[in-house]
């Protein structure tokens, strides 16, 4: 075992995931999962990637409300299209920290500019402007590309689960769509288990593509992310792992399997390696000795953070 999780510092936590992989899988053990119910869903934005300053979908919308604020300028009265407007980010920031308080009174402002953004397109057309994001984009603070925001040994850790015949899935507050082009490079899982947000699409039948309209169809977080993980899988998760209160109800889901393994990442590196933080994640850090969450701590149980650029 000595091999598996390279990027996982020897501790208790690494060795708790282990011993589950081994359990669920030794088919004489007690605790065996057949592979068809072996199901392990994983929040995106700060569980397998950064999510500071903001998550990343918000950098590539800065974009596009730059654009049409440049074509229509009475929208720089509102936000967030004041905030693209002015380079004054610390309103996006402020409005995510919000949700994650349980105050969502900036979140339909959002939601709304977002579904805005994309109205009309077909989703071919996004999926090419999203990809393009993705290879040309530098992450704002840490000067690299997106590819080298992953967590390290969160990859690992999806790596291991699929070499031992979990099925993974995203199960993210973040846009479905926008998440599908790096899911499968940058995590391995394929475009059919990501399950996020969605915003309304309709069928222009005279040109034969999908396009978005201008709402939004779901927004996958908080107790949406069970009803979600059920009507896409039609299974119950033996393992869940995400970051923060909106991750809860899918961790306390899974745990009602009867092997099961919760994990909550909590950002304490203060050392420069990560953004130390926990706004936004003080319910799930506060629950967690209730639930038996297994707490990943980033500067105890991180040896790397995030992969080197090659």
């Amino acid at each position: 075992m000595t091999d598996l999780l390279p990027s996982w510092r020897d501790t208790a936590t690494r060795a708790a995931i282990l011993d589950f992989v081994d359990a669920v899988t030794d088919s004489d053990g007690p605790h065996f999962v057949p592979a068809g119910d072996r199901v392990a869903v994983f929040d995106n934005d700060g569980t397998l990637w950064t999510e500071k300053p903001f998550v990343t979908q918000l950098a590539y919308l800065l974009e596009q409300w730059k654009a049409q604020v440049a074509a229509d300028p009475s929208l720089a009265d509102t936000q967030p299209y004041r905030a693209a407007a002015t380079g004054d980010l610390a309103w996006l920031g402020t409005a995510v920290d919000k949700h994650y308080a349980g105050d969502d009174a900036d979140l339909g402002l959002l939601i709304k500019a977002v579904a805005g953004a994309t109205a009309g397109t077909s989703v071919e057309d996004y999926q090419a402007a999203v990809s393009a994001f993705y290879r040309d984009a530098r992450h704002l603070t840490l000067q690299t590309s997106y590819a080298h925001t992953v967590y390290q040994p969160m990859v690992e850790l999806i790596r291991l689960l699929d070499s031992h015949d979990f099925r993974t899935y995203i199960v993210s507050g973040g846009e479905r769509d926008f998440m599908r082009p790096m899911a499968e490079e940058y995590y391995g899982i394929p475009v059919q288990r990501v399950i996020g947000t969605a915003l309304g699409l309709e069928y222009d039948a005279d040109a034969n593509v999908v396009r978005y309209s201008p709402s939004l169809d779901f927004f996958d977080d908080g107790g949406e992310k069970p009803v979600r993980i059920w009507a896409r899988t039609g299974k119950r998760p033996i393992l869940a792992a995400g970051n923060s209160n909106g991750d809860v109800p899918m961790l306390r889901y899974a745990q009602g399997s009867p092997a099961s393994l919760a994990l909550l990442v909590h950002h304490d590196d203060d050392a420069g390696r990560d953004v130390a933080y926990d706004k936004g994640a003080e319910d799930a850090l506060a629950a967690a000795d209730t639930h038996r969450f297994t707490v990943i701590s980033v500067r105890d149980d991180w040896e790397t953070v995030f992969p080197a650029e090659g």
